[in-house]
């Protein structure tokens, strides 16, 4: 593990140093002074254990040991969503660790992506021991958030056959909170069992305009949970929202063999500021309820 330096200035977060796995964020506004550092950890994949990057946000007013969120980025690889939910969790006393799981691997483009989520789950298991290990986090309050690729990512790992699996019995997510997450593929596909859960909140946010479901299949899926593993997720669809709601990036159209239920087509990615605007304060919200630092609805 290799903390860099990093500067901070009241209203900004800048790094001095640069960091070859990772591009560099420009400078976002924040409310509170926030320390930045690049820093690598090892995946937890025991047949080929990679060197992965991240950028580690730690608020420095937040009251010790603080908790903290792990953020998953989609196939695109690293883009505007991690930074603009980075922010957002910083202001409100929560540290973050924004990994970076294709430039490990060299992957340059989604269509090098692994053949399945499974396979990156080392990543984030290894992002959480991490944040586990370092004194100004608090081990039982770490969480996790993603967006896609990262979103299943963080469906998953509330999983307790693969949690256990990578962290034992004594060591888990404290909560999880993915985005557009695919919902069409649990239970269907081997390796995304969704049925055994840790016992950690989930908040699962989805758009009624995402190609990759239709409206009504992440709701089908937490109905077929049964009332007593229902109880853990909270669902919130947004009706004016497709896949990639918070990007700020231009839009774009991909083709993904996942899309339509898995019949493969046509994705449009296209950012929608006032629904990003709600993920956001809903997923701030459901960590703070989760933490114990806000109120819980």
């Amino acid at each position: 593990m290799t903390n860099l330096r990093a500067i901070v200035i009241p209203g900004f977060i800048v790094a001095l140093q640069a960091c070859s796995h990772l591009p560099a964020h420009p400078p976002e506004k924040t409310a509170s002074p926030t320390q930045v550092s690049y820093v690598s950890f090892q995946t937890l994949d025991s047949a080929k254990p990679l060197s992965e990057a991240a950028i580690l946000r730690v608020p420095i007013n937040a009251p010790r040991p603080m908790p903290a969120v792990v953020i998953v980025h989609g196939s695109s690889g690293v883009d505007s969503r991690g930074i603009s939910y980075a922010v957002a969790l910083n202001n409100a006393g929560i540290a973050t660790l924004e990994i970076d799981m294709w430039t490990a691997r060299g992957i340059a483009s989604p269509a090098d992506r692994p053949k399945g989520v499974p396979l990156t789950l080392p990543d984030a298991f290894g992002a959480f021991k991490l944040l586990a290990a370092n004194p100004a986090i608090d081990a039982k309050r770490i969480g996790i958030t993603g967006f896609s690729w990262g979103g299943v990512v963080s469906m998953l790992t509330a999983t307790k056959p693969y949690s256990e699996q990578y962290l034992g019995k004594d060591m888990k997510f404290a909560a999880h909170a993915p985005n557009y997450p695919v919902c069409w593929v649990y239970n269907r596909v081997p390796g995304y069992e969704f049925k055994e859960f840790t016992g950690a909140p989930i908040l699962l946010q989805a758009g009624e305009l995402d190609t990759y479901d239709l409206p009504e299949t992440c709701p089908a899926l937490v109905k077929s949970l049964g009332e007593s593993a229902s109880r853990l997720v909270t669902l919130m669809v947004y009706a004016d929202a497709g896949h990639g709601w918070e990007r700020t990036e231009p839009a774009m159209t991909i083709d993904d063999p996942y899309a339509h239920l898995g019949k493969g087509g046509k994705v449009l990615m296209a950012g929608n500021e006032a629904v990003a605007t709600k993920s956001r304060a809903a997923t701030v919200a459901f960590f703070r309820c989760s933490f114990g630092i806000g109120a819980c609805p």
